[in-house]
Formats: C-alpha cells, structure tokens, sequence
C-alpha cells in the first residue's frame, strides 16, 4: 500500500500560502456541523518514525477549535492501564458525540511494533488486527467516523530526517536510541504495517497513505483527507431505523422455567455453610494480586430476585480496599453520548481487585430491548460486540463470573408485597417494577436468547435457582470459590511451567 508517485509529491511556499486558509475556513465549518450531529470523530495518526505525524498533530491542532478537539500522545501505559486490557486506556478516551479525539499513537501501535522487533509473531499479528477490526467496526456501528492517516516515508528518507535532527543541538532530543533502533528494522516495520493496513482497511475505517518527505505537502493533504471525510459523513442521510419489532415470546420449555425453584435450605445448614464459604472467598480473594489477575462479576435476574443480598454477602468477606459495586440504572448524557460499552471500559479492576456489577453491559439486550430504548439494530449486535468484549478481559487475565437469579412471578409478588410493607425496604420498589412484570414472558424470552447467545465457554452463565434466598446465596458463594480457585490454579500452574523451562 506504499507504492505510488503521490507519495514524494512536494508543494511550494506559494502554492502552500494560496491553499492553506481556505482549507482552514472549510475545516473550522466542517467542525461546527459535526458538533451539531450525532457523530464523533476519531482520528489516528500512524506512520514511520521520522515522517511528521507530530508535527501533523500540531497542525490539525492549530487550524481546529481547540474547545471541540483532544490530542492523545500515547506512550507506554501506565501502572494504572498496565493492569487492564490494552483497549482500556482508548475507550476510556474516546470523544462525545460532537466533538474529536485525536490518537497519535493508536491501537496499531503495540502489534505492528512487537512485530517488526520479532516480539511477536505472524498469526499473533493477525488475531491483533482482527480484534481492530472488530472494535473500529463497533466504532462505526457506534456513530463515530474514523479518519486514518498513514504518514510514509522511505527508508532513506528517514534516516536522512534523523541526521538532521541529530545534527542540530536544539532538535537532536527528538531522536533516541529506539528511533535508531526502529530504523535499523525499518524493513521489518513496513512489512508488518503493510499487512496490518491491508487487513484493516474498510469501508467504515479506510486508510489514507500520505507521503510526508515533504511538510507542506503532508500538512495539506491531511487537512484536505479531514475535510472530505466529514463532509461525505455530515452530508450523508440518517440512517433508517427499522421499526420495533414485536415482543418476544418464550419456549414453552426453556434454560430458565426448567429450573429447580424448589431447592432449600435450612437456616442453620445455612448459617453454617456461609460463613465457611466467606473465609474460603476471603482466603482466595487474597491470591489474585499474586497471580496478576482482577475479577468481575455480573448479577441479572428478575426484579426482587436477591441481587443485592447476594452481593451483600460477597463483599462481606472481601477487603473494602479490594472492591467496587456498580450498580446500574439508566446511562447519564455523559454516558450516551459514547459508545454503549464505554462506561464499562471505564470500571474495569485492577491487579487484586473486584469489579461487582449489579445490573451490566446485558442491559442492551434485556431492558433496552424490551422497553424500545435501543433499536433492533443496536441490541441485535450487542452479542457478539459483548462476547468480544467479556474475550479481552479474560485475556487480560480477569476473572469474569455471570450469575441469572431467577423466581416464580408468585414469589416475585410476594417480595413486593414484603417491600410495600417494610419501611425501609420500600425505595427498593419502583414504578418500573410493577411495568417489567406485567412483560414477564418478555423477558424470559429474552433473558433466555441472551443466555444461549452469550453463555461461553470462557465465561458461562451460572443459573441460579432463587426462590429460597439462602439457597441461591451459597450457591452463589460456592460458584466464586470454584472460580477463584480455577484462576488462581490456573496461573500457579503456569507459573511453575515457566520455572521449569527457566530450569
């Protein structure tokens, strides 16, 4: 993708003077219209070392309204971004609707670098760029407009950029020892990101290869790349949405109506069985800073199924230091005006830390299903986009646990009856509840497709008959044992692996 004439082109001051303010106006109009649209705008500056895309960042910066644009310079993530997923530290970035991030140093960054370094291999690279793929599509899917600019230049050109650079003593900062480096694999780099701009280059997301030998020429062709990507965008009709669709209804037998709601247990079996299973969570919860990990864990499930009693046990054996509990409600302007995932992206845990979500991402196929808060289109994709999702942070070494509570409509009735009467469990009972009742088929129906769809074998489902709080409380706590113990083992026995091999 780097071959061609255009890519030594050269523009002259004048041409350069004539050009530059009115691409300037049209960029500034440009910028005004999408802040009043639906979009947001991503813009990735990629490229060699030595080909300017500071310099363009510089640009773009200047000629854009500061006050509806961030720059991102990313470097080597912190201790804070080192303990999540890779993607954390973008999408806890990424701009409202409106407005425009700019990502000098991007998510092609790491693979293409491990590759041309021989850190990493070719299908490594390959699972890499699909997994870009996946989440530029999601961006798309999303409302943001992607704009990729690929700075090139050649080998030789580039080291003659450093020479000039190292010559002068105000500029010779700029070039390190790994600029040195990166020139010595220069062959190696474009190889790799050659192949990464062929695998990732799509209709929603299309790469734009600007030779920057020449600044003027790289400045103009940048703003000019910009400038037609959005106007194509703010020109183009809104996308129809496809009218609702009627409500679900559920197999006459299915994963959830088939449970055993008749399990039992006696308050002092209870009693006795809880606290032991506190200690042993406790215990366990202790090694996930040993072996590098976080958990998260998810609680659906009917109204008044015991969520939050369930919940309440958990963190009674956990460290306050150790967890976090998000409950979830309907998402702040803030959180709408990003993609649907972002707010999530934004609570993940750290090294030895619990992420406890009451309610979650499963919202978009539930409740915004349901009640018509998202389109078909947007809660139709939502699987796959959340089966990616719950991927990376299991690759990341979290533990992720999925726990469904599930009652009879009789019992469900019966604790809101309880709820109306007790004084200080009466805010627990809304309008909302009494409205998703009277759609319980509904949401069975639902709940029943998106256990089937996202059930994985990396992060399954746990059902969890509910109709005695006690029973479905131990077995909550008995489920978080065995999942600590199989990720704690898990990484222990890799870790004596590798001690082996070392040996």
């Amino acid at each position: 993708m780097f071959e061609g004439a255009e890519l030594d082109q050269r523009v002259s001051k004048q041409e350069y003077a004539e050009r530059e303010p009115a691409l300037r106006a049209a960029l500034i109009a440009a910028q005004a219209r999408l802040a009043e649209s639906d979009a947001a705008l991503v813009i990735v500056i990629a490229g060699a070392e030595g080909a300017g895309k500071g310099e363009t960042v510089n640009k773009l910066l200047e000629w854009l309204d500061a006050r509806g644009i961030q720059a991102h310079a990313l470097g080597e993530p912190s201790s804070e971004e080192a303990e999540r997923p890779r993607f954390y530290r973008f999408w806890r970035r990424l701009p409202p609707r409106g407005q425009i991030g700019i990502f000098f140093g991007s998510w092609y960054t790491h693979p293409i670098v491990r590759r041309s370094l021989a850190e990493s291999d070719q299908d490594e690279l390959d699972r890499e760029l699909d997994r870009i793929a996946e989440f530029e599509r999601m961006l798309a899917d999303e409302g943001v407009l992607l704009v990729k600019l690929w700075m090139h230049i050649t080998k030789k050109q580039q080291r003659k950029a450093f020479e000039k650079l190292a010559s002068d003593p105000d500029t010779a900062w700029r070039v390190s020892d790994l600029d040195w480096e990166f020139h010595r694999t220069y062959d190696a780099f474009i190889k790799a990101s050659s192949r990464a701009l062929r695998r990732t280059d799509a209709p929603h997301a299309r790469w734009h290869v600007i030779g920057a030998r020449d600044a003027r020429h790289r400045q103009l062709a940048a703003g000019q790349v910009l400038l037609e990507s959005l106007e194509k965008r703010l020109a183009a009709a809104p996308v129809p949405v496809t009218a609702s669709v009627p409500l679900p209804a559920p197999a006459p037998v299915n994963v959830l109506n088939s449970l055993d709601l008749g399990l039992r247990l006696e308050r002092e079996v209870y009693e006795e069985r809880l606290a032991a299973l506190q200690a042993r969570a406790g215990l366990l919860a202790r090694g996930l800073t040993a072996s590098n990990r976080g958990a998260v864990l998810i609680f659906e499930g009917v109204d008044a199924a015991g969520k939050g009693g369930c919940v309440r046990r958990i963190v009674h054996a956990l460290d306050a230091r150790w967890y976090v509990v998000v409950p979830i409600a309907a998402p702040s302007d803030e959180e709408r005006a990003r993609p649907y995932l972002w707010r999530f992206w934004r609570r993940l845990p750290g090294r030895g830390q619990f992420t406890i979500y009451d309610r979650s991402w499963y919202g978009r196929v539930l409740v915004e299903r349901i009640e018509g808060f998202a389109a078909p289109e947007a809660w139709g994709r939502a699987y796959s986009e959340i089966n990616a999702f719950e991927e990376q942070l299991i690759d990341a070494g979290i533990l992720v646990l999925k726990f469904w509570l599930q009652i009879s409509p009789d019992e469900q009735l019966r604790r809101f009856a309880e709820r109306g009467a007790v004084e200080y469990k009466r805010y627990k009972l809304t309008p909302e509840d009494w409205r998703n009742r009277e759609k319980w088929l509904a949401y069975e129906a639902a709940a029943c497709e998106m256990i089937e769809r996202t059930s994985t074998e990396i992060a399954p489902w746990h059902l969890v008959p509910a109709e005695d709080k006690l029973h479905a409380r131990v077995q909550v706590l008995e489920a978080l044992c065995a999942g600590l113990e199989s990720a704690i083992g898990a990484d222990g026995a890799a870790r004596k692996r590798r001690g082996k091999q070392r040996r």
